[in-house]
């Protein structure tokens, strides 16, 4: 189980060094949140042994004037280390950018409703990687599963979610346009 969980963040690392986060810094995030794929945001921290700036993709959730991430790797998280030396945040989301201030979510009942929510804005990621269904699963089921899991909450007064973000609806563009490209590459 070790290795597997050791390769699935080896992956991630070089997906996101390689391709989400120079994405994102090229102003490429609008386009590549879907619902099916899932709506990322990069957080932007100050590294908490050598200070450089470092940059990690999420998925996340916007409610209640505040945006969600999960730490699904927990504690051994890089950047859950800097974020915890460092709480003051930039947060890329797909058209804005914001600077905030993260915060652990303690209260259990908020921490398990953005929890559902990160996970349904994932996308097929709570399918594959979390294994389970985040629209279906019981209260008690979400809470064990996603135990060490740590939710963080970043204020942000007055933040609405765009068109971009979760439940907005211009990820058609897009995702139409892709489809037509690919199409007219096999035909």
């Amino acid at each position: 189980m070790a290795d597997n969980y050791t390769i699935l963040r080896k992956g991630f690392r070089i997906m996101n060094r390689f391709f989400m986060v120079p994405a994102f810094r090229l102003g490429l995030g609008p386009i590549l949140g879907s619902p099916y794929g899932g709506y990322i945001m990069v957080i932007k921290t100050q590294g908490h042994r050598t200070g450089k700036l470092r940059y990690t993709p999420v998925n996340y959730a916007i409610a209640n004037d505040c945006v969600y991430c999960t730490a699904g790797f927990g504690k051994i998280s890089h950047w859950f280390k800097n974020i915890s030396s460092q709480p003051k945040v930039e947060l890329l989301l797909p058209a804005r950018s914001i600077s905030t201030t993260a915060e652990v979510v303690e209260i259990a009942e908020e921490k398990r409703d953005a929890m559902r929510r990160v996970m349904i804005n994932s996308g097929f990621a709570a399918f594959v990687f979390g294994g389970f269904n985040p629209y279906r699963i019981s209260e008690e089921k979400l809470n064990e599963l996603t135990k060490d899991y740590i939710v963080l909450r970043f204020r942000c007064p007055g933040l609405v979610a765009g068109p971009f973000d979760p439940g907005g609806w211009l990820w058609i563009l897009p995702t139409a346009a892709l489809i037509a490209l690919i199409l007219w590459f096999v035909l």
